[in-house]
């Protein structure tokens, strides 16, 4: 195949992956007695656009999916996509606010109609991208969290819980968006500082006209619902109120004082703190040590309710402006500070979140947790890097009982059914027909639905087929490797070894890789107010995928911000460009219908000058570096040896030491120098096929080479081993210190201004051993180096001073 004069990247890109995706490269096989390697893809969200974040996910997992391929593994790399309830509903949610409609106008069965022909139109996004960057993914697995597969496995890992007791349904203090109208995860707050006021407002304690106490908060409207006063045991300043009551302000209700070490800083503020149970976290436990009635004073839409007496309908904002001023009319409001503090917002709508009381399913998840403990411990599950397995233990022996359940209409809805006529709670896998407890037909079922990360925890097992005991899930679980950012250590990652570790009796995955944050070149977030967002698509439509990856592949991807730039980009792209120029020089030297006979090269052998020797040596090794440094996921020392190896080794010294030949007249030495080019340039380029999988194939295939092992495509041919040519040491170490000398030479010529047509007489203090060295290479150093004469002097000799 004829090399293109220039490497242009857009058509390239699309033929191959086309030709890998028509021929089944990417397809899996469970009959094979190849030993299995397997990751499941994290699944992106249905609603999401490829992001940097995305694209050094999809760079890694397609990295090790080439290189174990080639290594002789029967790969599974599945894709899927998540649901993400609260982010396609909103979607679709838009989109009918455009047109004057609310899902409520449509009633919920209508209304999930509309959010599946979204996903028919736009959910393919991100897949289509994924492919843009080379992803070898077995896109005849494709996964999405709510397939009927997928579905079966969340209803059944419910069921069990709930049948276990390690579901259970109860009020609990959760994070709930007003807007959205729907609890949240931890995960889908985002916390900013914010400028604000701390009041301080004065109590009246019982039974003691003119004493008070005086509390601060940054929430005068929270004070409504406040069932209790905490003072620390040991402050001298309450201690002899401890035990009484002080009443309530504006809402005329006596509540106690609390002594508790837990919640109060005697050195912080008055030393008093106010406990509102209903919304507030801190207070939801501190009202469960000393058995606090807990008073919800908001509404789900952000409002006062009822229990807020006379300031019933207002927004809390506005019901915080008219507290501070009744108070301040009645003398009970002592100074206002001003206060910086962190405030929760939704991440889908920007509302602040508020701390609220509501009946929510829960799992008790300690006892799941012991087990995925003991696997991280033990080792059975490797992080990398390791510093992370601190953040995960930190996690988890703190661990709180996890709420599962969300007010949406998409995603997987509870299978919990209330009887109306009795009050029985039905779990079941299957609708029920009529109450167990009373027989009743009066059933109505939980209108929730699950937290999207519930059915995220099951993916390693679910998308394999589970709860059926299927080929995929014998022979691929657990996966190999897990690869995502550190930011989801507890919210996803330790969630699927738990959930793994309990209903398949087994690890999720036998490695954690997490990869940094990525950022700008300054090392900032990026972010479209800053204006300095890198776009994936844009890099790939400009450089082509290929350089993105290596530009990936040659960053510390484990740290833990990883800096980005374009130039960097730019760089990498002159490298593929380097490649692909030194590719189609080589090819210029064949005759146009010329073709070797590759393997064996060993009758060759007896020609080989010490150049050849030297770099099929260096070939070998960087070949065992390469594999090394992949088995052990140090992706940036695999693609500096391969940059190393193939710009500096191959195209500034071998082709340079051996362009004589070429313009020369010996044919034999010509087909000699023709074999080694290609052995070097074939295995090179399977080396490099995981970093750059398109320009390698495009070149690979243009190699004007047969031999019998040749597979059909590079991505399925064998990955390069080493040792074949460690025989060849003591030639290339010969040949080091000829290069050494004339890099020596080169640069005593550049400190002396000596132009480059300029021939030089060069005299050499060398040893005997060395003298014998060099002798084998005096045409390279005349050549390279501009020698017109080498004469030498022993060890001692000193050059004229003058």
């Amino acid at each position: 195949m004829e090399i293109g004069r220039k490497y242009e990247h857009a058509g390239i890109e699309k033929k191959w992956y086309s030709f890998w995706e028509e021929k089944g490269f990417f397809k899996a096989d469970p009959s094979s007695d190849k030993p299995p390697y397997s990751i499941v893809l994290p699944p992106p969200n249905v609603t999401g656009v490829l992001h940097m974040g995305h694209t050094v996910m999809a760079v890694v997992q397609d990295i090790m999916s080439r290189y174990k391929r080639m290594s002789g593994y029967d790969v599974l790399w599945l894709p899927g996509t998540d649901h993400a309830g609260i982010a396609t509903q909103m979607v679709v949610e838009r989109d009918l606010q455009k047109q004057g409609i609310s899902r409520h106008d449509l009633g919920r069965e209508k209304f999930l109609e509309k959010v599946w022909e979204w996903k028919k139109t736009n959910g393919g996004t991100i897949t289509k991208q994924l492919r843009s960057l080379g992803s070898s993914l077995d896109w005849s697995r494709e996964r999405f969290t709510t397939d009927e597969m997928l579905s079966k496995a969340v209803v059944e890992v419910f069921v069990s819980l709930y049948e276990e007791g390690l579901i259970y349904r109860n009020n609990y203090i959760i994070n709930w968006c007003p807007s959205c109208r729907t609890a949240l995860s931890d995960l889908e707050v985002d916390y900013q500082e914010s400028e604000g006021n701390l009041w301080h407002i004065k109590y009246p304690v019982k039974g003691e006209e003119t004493r008070y106490l005086t509390v601060a908060t940054t929430r005068p409207e929270t004070m409504l619902g406040d069932t209790g006063v905490a003072v620390h045991p040991e402050d001298p300043r309450y201690k002899d109120i401890i035990g009484k009551t002080v009443v309530l302000p504006l809402m005329n209700r006596e509540i106690p004082i609390v002594a508790d070490s837990v919640l109060v800083d005697m050195e912080f503020g008055t030393g008093a703190v106010k406990v509102t149970p209903a919304h507030d976290f801190n207070d939801f436990e501190t009202g469960k040590r000393h058995n606090l009635e807990e008073i919800n004073v908001i509404d789900e839409t952000g409002k006062i309710n009822s229990s807020g007496g006379k300031f019933q309908g207002l927004d809390v904002l506005d019901a915080r402006k008219a507290i501070v001023e009744e108070l301040d009319s009645l003398g009970l409001l002592g100074k206002i500070e001003k206060h910086s503090h962190s405030v929760g917002n939704c991440d889908r709508c920007r509302t602040v979140v508020q701390p609220i009381l509501s009946k929510q399913w829960f799992i008790k998840i300690e006892p799941l947790a012991k087990p995925a403990i003991e696997a991280v411990e033990t080792g059975k599950i490797v992080l990398q890097p390791e510093h992370w397995k601190k953040t995960y233990f930190e996690w988890m022996y703190n661990i709180k009982d996890w709420c599962i359940s969300r007010q949406l209409w998409w995603g997987h809805r509870i299978p919990a059914w209330y009887c109306a006529d009795c009050g029985e709670t039905v779990v079941s896998r299957t609708e029920p027909d009529i109450c167990p407890e009373c027989s009743s037909k009066n059933l109505e079922r939980d209108p929730d639905v699950l937290d999207t990360w519930f059915s995220s925890a099951l993916w390693p097992f679910s998308t394999l087929g589970w709860p059926e005991k299927t080929d995929d899930l014998k022979k691929y679980y657990p996966t190999s490797l897990m690869e995502t950012g550190f930011d989801i250590i507890f919210f996803w990652v330790a969630r699927m070894i738990m959930t793994g570790i309990k209903f398949v009796g087994d690890i999720p995955f036998e490695k954690v890789y997490f990869h940094g944050m990525v950022r700008d070149e300054k090392g900032q977030k990026m972010s479209k107010t800053k204006g300095n967002v890198i776009d994936p698509l844009d890099i790939t439509e400009k450089y082509g995928a290929d350089a993105l990856r290596f530009t990936f592949a040659m960053m510390p991807l484990s740290a833990t911000d990883l800096k980005l730039s374009k130039d960097a980009i730019e760089g990498y792209w002159g490298f593929i460009n380097k490649i692909y120029n030194a590719v189609r020089f080589s090819m210029m030297q064949f005759d146009e219908e010329e073709v070797l006979e590759f393997d064996p090269i060993e009758p060759f052998e007896e020609d080989f000058s010490s150049a050849d020797k030297w770099i099929l040596f260096r070939l070998d090794t960087a070949a065992e570096q390469v594999g090394k440094s992949l088995e052990e996921m140090r992706f940036s020392d695999a693609a500096g040896t391969l940059y190393h190896f193939f710009w500096h080794e191959f195209c500034d010294w071998y082709i340079e030491l051996v362009k004589p030949v070429f313009f020369g007249t010996d044919e034999k030495n010509k087909k000699t120098v023709k074999k080694v080019l290609v052995k070097v340039l074939d295995s090179s380029l399977k080396l490099l096929h995981p970093f750059m999988p398109h320009v390698t194939e495009e070149l690979w295939q243009s190699l004007p080479v047969k031999y019998p092992a040749k597979k059909e495509s590079i991505m399925i041919s064998d990955f390069p081993g080493h040792g074949e040519f460690g025989k060849y040491r003591p030639d290339a170490s010969t040949m080091e210190q000829v290069l050494e000398v004339i890099t020596c030479i080169r640069t005593i010529r550049a400190e002396n201004n000596i132009k480059p047509s300029v021939e030089t007489d060069v005299i050499l203090s060398l040893s005997s051993d060395v003298k014998d060295i060099l002798s084998v290479g005096e045409a390279y150093l005349k050549r390279l180096a501009r020698v017109k004469n080498i004469s030498y002097a022993d060890e001692n000799y000193e050059a004229d001073k003058e």
